[in-house]
């Protein structure tokens, strides 16, 4: 193995351990949280051929990445490594405007405490939505495991236990059947592999919309243009575009709103709505937050 190290620099209202559990994104391979939150593991692709492993740990306002490849980064490569993790740690978001309006309201006030808000994403889009489109109608250990099984026999084996997350062409080069028995994707099979087949094909573009400048509305329609992602999964893949309009419920935000706000009592998803929607185009990361506030420890 050969290691590199480089540097990224935070920017500001940047917290490691709030990112980490921002949502369930570093519970999935080929993420993997260790030595007690202080490092993230994941692994990046510089190429179709080449990928590595990288370890990711916050040292002070610096970001350090140790960089385990089978063969040594160029100068471009090391480049692709540091962007890519820049994206998945949404270091070009700016959180200001959401800030002033948590500081706004004093059960909110903790939020801008502990930086919170930014939400870890994937490598790429396309993992993104290969990981929602796996989240859907299923509990979040089926989710674990087919999320797994999709990594560890599609992917590429980088090191002891590392695998990259498969290539959509890789995806799109299996059978319905297969997939069905050996991610235990189920149902979600034939959406897997239609989607992986369009972006493996160029038929369907996807890597731009995390740069490119669109209306939620947009964004949601040409989400919601590919089979398998319904409303549930276009409204949390929003969030990890950038926009927070939607709420996203479904069956464990219902449960966590009523236990939080109703006494446990089941309220409508029109009654949920109705209470974040004065909070505008944050309400739906306002709602997370909401809902998540134990995972922070505050």
């Amino acid at each position: 193995m050969n290691r590199t190290t480089l540097t990224l620099t935070s920017p500001k209202n940047f917290k490691f351990r709030s990112l980490l559990y921002s949502h369930g994104w570093s519970d999935l391979e080929p993420f993997k949280v260790r030595d007690d939150d202080k490092e993230l593991r994941t692994a990046v692709s510089v190429s179709p051929t080449k990928h590595a492993l990288v370890m990711i740990s916050e040292r002070g306002s610096k970001i350090r990445l140790t960089v385990d490849s089978k063969a040594p980064l160029n100068k471009c490569e090391q480049e692709i490594v540091k962007k890519s993790v820049g994206s998945m740690f949404r270091f070009n978001d700016s959180l200001d405007e959401f800030y002033s309006l948590c500081r706004k309201e004093k059960h909110l006030q903790w939020i801008p405490k502990i930086d919170g808000g930014r939400m870890l994403r994937s490598a790429t889009v396309f993992e993104d939505i290969v990981k929602m489109i796996c989240t859907t109608n299923c509990s979040w250990s089926l989710t674990k495991i087919i999320v797994n099984h999709l990594t560890t026999k599609l992917g590429t084996h980088i090191s002891d236990g590392v695998y990259s997350f498969p290539s959509p062409k890789t995806i799109a080069s299996q059978t319905e059947r297969w997939m069905r028995k050996e991610t235990s994707s189920g149902y979600r099979a034939p959406y897997l592999l239609e989607f992986a087949e369009r972006v493996a094909t160029k038929k369907l573009s996807i890597e731009h919309l995390r740069t490119e400048k669109m209306t939620t509305d947009e964004l949601y329609n040409y989400l919601r243009s590919i089979k398998g992602v319904g409303h549930y999964a276009a409204g949390n893949l929003l969030k990890l575009l950038g926009h927070y309009d939607y709420l996203s419920v479904d069956s464990w935000i219902r449960a966590k709103f009523s236990e939080i706000h109703k006494n446990g009592r089941k309220v409508s998803d029109a009654t949920i709505e109705k209470h974040y929607t004065h909070y505008g185009k944050w309400r739906g990361l306002v709602c997370w937050m909401d809902m998540t506030k134990e995972w922070h420890k505050t």
